[in-house]
């Protein structure tokens, strides 16, 4: 369950800590004062995407942090997910400036991607008007497989590998798109390029090899020039070399060696010059004997670059990519050499894919069925716990024409709340209180399913007044005696139910308009409900109700 909720500087709140019960946790306040704020606060840890506006004018970021306290299967799941728990609690963070945005998961920087990942693991929030996405019939078959998720698990999994393999021959059957006067251009221009690049008989790594070699043969004046010069440093025949001047100090050096065992190693260091410089000398007088320039290598060395270049120039800029663009204009001209023959295999294998894939569509279909009645009972019982008098519930099917990712079945929900008529479309026949009423019952009967140990409703009780809204608030103190509940409504007969009752109130501070929340005892839960019941003058009368309401509450 949520424990704990910790704002700062998130729009006008300046800060908040607000500590959640288990049971049915209700907060209230006056139109404006921020509960959505609240909502929305909880939202953004969860992962929903920050605007600037939400950053409040009590500092240079805003900050949301969410304590939950888990089971040990929801430790396991988030396990699975690469989230490890100690002391099952789990914290989420995040902090955002104009610029920046961190998550946190117990104290490890994580993506708004896992945050959304785990979410349904953890809690589960209705909004202001989720419940008229209950008019879009897409809906209702996320509804149903959510109810359906165990049982469907093995089936759908097949389903969906049966289906992109599907749409994977769709793909290439879409290839098939040629006539017979541009198959053969398309062969002939094949045939040109293959040829081409296989004349050229081109080596992995020759490029660089013929570059360095053209690269030498180029500046061979240059070198010949500056080595030239060096051996006439090392070896000159006339004048003092290098080699004659090295010798000369090392037969100065050996001279006095007897004289001062330290200068012995000078002498070796010198002795290892002349042997080095020696050798290098006879290196480079061999190196300037080889070096010749010879124009007709020199030329095909030019022809052979310029032929790969071009190559390279046409398919992707090295050798690697030529080799693999000739391996793929092999496959294509084998592709398109067989035309027919590969149509016709790909429409064959189409086919037995279609019909592998309506079978598992017909197992799928088989399970919603079979779980569309048991969802049919369960829903239509908890309207009637929320004062539908007389309502017939159902889940109707229709075949689809061609599969889908979830399968081949249009699911749409149906009812009718009057007594001898048909059920009909929930959008042509549920007004915004009664949508309200079955959205709630649906999640009730979904938490029961998922075991999500925190539900949160923002203002379910939207387009109810009356004995529908005792009954309401009866539905929501059953479902808090096994779950924790966390409900911003406007009516006091919800209200009155609280576990634990917070007040939103926005006041002024410091000529700033800010949101505060506070947890009400007894006495101020009662003025609360006073408020709620008389408006801003709050009587005697109405306090008298509010104590009536909070006495007779379960």
């Amino acid at each position: 369950m949520l424990i704990n909720l910790h704002v700062k500087n998130l729009a006008l709140i300046d800060e908040a800590d607000v500590f959640f019960d288990e049971g049915l946790n209700i907060l209230t306040g006056e139109t404006g004062a921020g509960k959505s704020i609240l909502l929305g606060s909880i939202n953004l840890a969860l992962g929903a995407k920050a605007s600037r506006d939400m950053l409040g004018k009590h500092g240079d970021y805003a900050s949301v942090e969410l304590l939950f306290q888990v089971d040990d299967s929801t430790v396991s799941a988030l396990a699975a997910k690469d989230i490890f728990v100690t002391d099952n609690q789990v914290l989420i963070s995040r902090k955002f400036t104009e610029n920046r945005n961190i998550m946190k998961i117990n104290g490890e920087n994580v993506t708004l991607a896992t945050v959304r990942d785990i979410t349904s693991l953890l809690i589960d929030i209705h909004g202001q008007h989720e419940h008229q996405s209950l008019i879009y019939p897409a809906n209702h078959l996320k509804i149903l497989d959510r109810y359906a998720r165990h049982e469907l698990k093995a089936a759908m999994k097949n389903y969906v590998g049966l289906y992109n393999d599907y749409r994977e021959l769709e793909g290439k059957l879409g290839e098939f798109n040629m006539d017979e006067e541009e198959r053969k251009r398309t062969l002939d221009f094949l045939e040109y390029e293959i040829n081409e690049i296989e004349a050229a008989n081109i080596l992995p790594g020759e490029d660089e090899s013929l570059e360095a070699q053209h690269r030498r043969a180029k500046n061979s004046r240059r070198i010949a020039d500056a080595l030239g010069e060096a051996e006439e440093c090392i070896n000159a025949d006339s004048g003092e070399n290098a080699i004659s001047l090295i010798g000369r100090a090392y037969k100065a050096v050996s001279e006095v060696v007897q004289y001062d065992a330290a200068i012995e190693g000078l002498s070796s260091q010198l002795s290892d010059i002349e042997s080095l410089v020696s050798d290098f000398g006879r290196d480079l007088s061999s190196y300037i004997a080889d070096l010749e320039f010879d124009e007709e290598e020199y030329s095909k060395l030019e022809e052979r670059l310029d032929i790969i270049n071009n190559l390279k120039a046409k398919h992707g800029g090295s050798i690697e990519s030529v080799l693999a663009a000739l391996e793929s204009k092999r496959q294509k001209y084998d592709f398109l050499n067989e035309y027919e023959y590969n149509r016709k295999k790909v429409t064959e294998e189409l086919e037995n894919a279609h019909n592998k894939l309506v079978k598992a569509a017909e197992q799928i279909r088989e399970i919603r069925k079979k779980s569309a009645l048991q969802l049919e009972g369960e829903i239509r019982q908890a309207l009637l716990e929320l004062n539908f008098l007389s309502v017939d519930f159902k889940i109707d099917f229709k075949p689809l024409e061609k599969p889908s990712a979830t399968g081949m079945d249009h699911v749409e929900y149906l009812i009718s709340v009057n007594p001898g008529e048909e059920p009909k479309p929930l959008a042509k026949v549920a007004s915004g209180g009664e949508l309200s009423r079955i959205m709630l019952a649906i999640k009730t009967v979904l938490a029961d399913q998922d075991e999500i140990d925190t539900l949160i409703f923002d203002e379910i009780d939207t387009g109810i007044s009356g004995r529908t809204a005792q009954m309401v608030a009866n539905k929501l103190d059953r479902i808090s005696a096994s779950r924790q509940v966390i409900c911003i409504t406007h009516l006091p007969q919800i209200a009155a139910m609280a576990k634990k009752h917070f007040g939103i109130i926005k006041s002024i501070k410091d000529n700033k308009t800010v949101t505060s929340i506070t947890e009400l005892d007894y006495e101020g839960s009662v003025m609360e409900l006073a408020r709620m019941l008389g408006g801003d003058m709050i009587t005697d009368t109405a306090v008298s109700n509010a104590k009536e309401l909070k006495k007779y509450t379960p």
